[in-house]
């Protein structure tokens, strides 16, 4: 066997999304001799990272001011016009702008790849001289004496799925830091850790979540309007009592980024979150849009949910979470990306005046602290019951009441009341209290079947590696996930991982086909038992999204 080795550094941040190449390069700007380790689990920068986007610039603006002459790709399409759609089956109807907050407007906002702004800010980053590394996921956290974190430790390579070592074997390396920075996105499965060992979430609301499903079309130029922004809500999830909405930008390039988010708290079993978005497309007012069309691109991820009330402390010995790890979506405007680049910017303040002090592993207080007097804070109570109102009453009801709430809000004289979240697979129900959903079948034009799409998410995963979802207990799987709730995971899947393999005289075999798996992480939050776990597969494997 190798010996590990071990590299120093300053400060090492885990997720090269936006927020954690903010972190990177306000730490640079305030101290450009720092040693700075970006460690990114995808293929490059960007081939994990997937959103809409419509992105607030007020965080980029803040970052690096004069953003929109470096060539950003961010900047080639402002929002032109912006539309929010209540949807029948056959019509919709458009919901006037007067009746939503200010806040609400996309004026001054940008719709483009999140992938592609992640990679420009990874170039701004290794410009000033910050280690970015691809492909080395952090599998392990370290730890020193005093239980402060100490660093990580890479995957190891070259890993059979029977554990023994392959001929190509290499063992992680050691990435020692004075802090490290948890930037691994929704549901990341150390910042899962860090949560229940420094017990972050004992004074705050459990984290709740959405599944974002998205496609990018090529569409008829005649048909393209770019920057224009259209947000539906009502059919098909009214249907079957859940809530969600769709997006549709025109982007760049003759491009339409378009997807459907299903929100994780839904009843009914037989959901599946894919085929809403399938059949979603068929409403006559998007499949215009799409006639003479063509699909070049499919990814799906979960998206967090809880808003302010399910931020948790965000500071631990050694260690923060930033960005989606910590989870500051605004989910009435459908955007994070800005308060997740904001967060890594404080982080790296605070992370900065400590090292400058002769601190090192120390708590960082005042990054909490900040976050919380920030316009991060400001902005999240605004939309704080926005959510769980929708989630309690509705989609109908409850988005006049969210709405009332935002405006009171926004008028500072709202409630002084915080509604409560619980996780979302408690909200299963057993599969004897529901109908099957008669999905229709895909057209190979508009629609398409899970396996199909996932080719186009350019998914890839060594060979004859350990498969990186775990199940925990395989006959709970069988006699709950099952038996009870009739084998949920084989529809909130969006890549089809997961199939009951059902033979007469045989025991149900659960078939896990995990170089499918996009990494959206919904099983690890859906599953009934909380059964599966998500781990982070060989460095490289998973999705390579182009410009998503």
């Amino acid at each position: 066997m190798s010996e590990r080795e071990s590299m120093p550094c300053d400060v090492v941040i885990i997720g090269g999304g936006v927020a954690g190449l903010a972190a990177a390069i306000r730490l640079k700007q305030l101290n450009e001799d720092l040693e700075i380790v970006v460690l990114e689990k995808g293929s490059e920068i960007g081939a994990h990272v997937l959103s809409g986007a419509v992105v607030d610039p007020k965080a980029l603006d803040e970052l690096l001011p004069e953003w929109r002459t470096m060539d950003c790709p961010m900047a080639q399409t402002p929002v032109t016009d912006n539309w929010h759609w209540v949807m029948s089956k056959t019509g919709k109807w458009d919901m006037p702008h007067l009746l939503m907050p200010p806040f609400m407007s996309n004026d001054g906002n940008y719709t483009g790849s999140l992938g592609n702004l992640s990679r420009w800010l990874a170039e701004q980053a290794e410009e000033l001289g910050v280690m970015v590394f691809p492909g080395f996921p952090a599998s392990e956290v370290l730890f020193d004496d005093s239980g402060a974190v100490a660093g990580v430790l890479t995957q190891d390579m070259g890993i059979a799925e029977d554990d023994s070592h392959k001929p190509d074997y290499q063992p992680g390396m050691e990435i020692l830091a004075k802090y490290t920075l948890f930037a691994e996105g929704v549901r990341g499965n150390l910042t899962k850790k860090m949560k229940a060992r420094f017990d972050l979430e004992a004074d705050c609301q459990p984290q709740i979540y959405g599944l974002g499903v998205k496609e990018l079309w090529d569409v008829d130029p005649a048909k393209h309007v770019p920057g224009r922004v259209i947000h539906t809500q009502g059919w098909p999830l009214s249907e079957s009592h859940s809530w969600g909405g769709g997006f549709i930008y025109h982007q760049a390039d003759g491009q339409v980024a378009l997807g459907f988010v299903t929100a994780l708290d839904y009843e009914n079993p037989y959901v599946s979150p894919y085929q809403e978005f399938q059949r979603w497309k068929h409403h006559p007012e998007i499949a215009e849009l799409l006639e003479g069309g063509k699909r070049v691109a499919y990814g799906a991820r979960a998206i967090n949910e809880g808003g302010w009330q399910s931020v948790p402390k965000l500071a631990f010995p050694g260690g923060a979470l930033i960005g989606c790890a910590a989870g500051f979506v605004n989910v009435p405007r459908i955007k994070g990306s800005h308060t997740a680049m904001k967060s890594g910017m404080l982080a790296a303040e605070s992370v900065a005046a400590a090292i400058a002090a002769g601190h090192e592993k120390t708590e960082l207080a005042e990054y909490d602290a900040a976050v919380r007097s920030s316009w991060i804070a400001e902005e999240l109570k605004k939309v704080q019951n926005a959510q769980p109102a929708v989630a309690k009453y509705g989609a109908d009801i409850g988005t006049v009441l969210a709405g009332i709430d935002m405006w009171m809000r926004t008028l500072k004289i709202g409630l002084p009341i915080s509604m409560k979240h619980e996780p979302d697979y408690t909200h299963l129900q057993r599969a004897d209290l529901y109908k099957p959903i008669d999905y229709p079948k895909p057209d190979g034009v508009l629609s398409f079947d899970r396996l199909t799409n996932v080719a186009f998410s350019y998914t890839n995963h060594a060979e004859n590696q350990p498969v990186h979802l775990k199940v925990c207990d395989m006959d709970l799987q069988r006699r709950s996930e099952l038996e009870v709730f009739a084998g949920p995971s084989t529809r909130y899947c969006p890549a089809g991982v997961y199939e009951w393999v059902l033979e007469d005289g045989k025991e149900p075999v659960f078939v896990i086909n995990s170089q499918n798996c996009v990494h959206c992480k919904t099983c690890d939050i859906k599953d009934p038992n909380q059964n599966i776990e998500w781990v982070t597969p060989e460095g490289g494997g998973g999705p390579n999204y182009p410009n998503m």
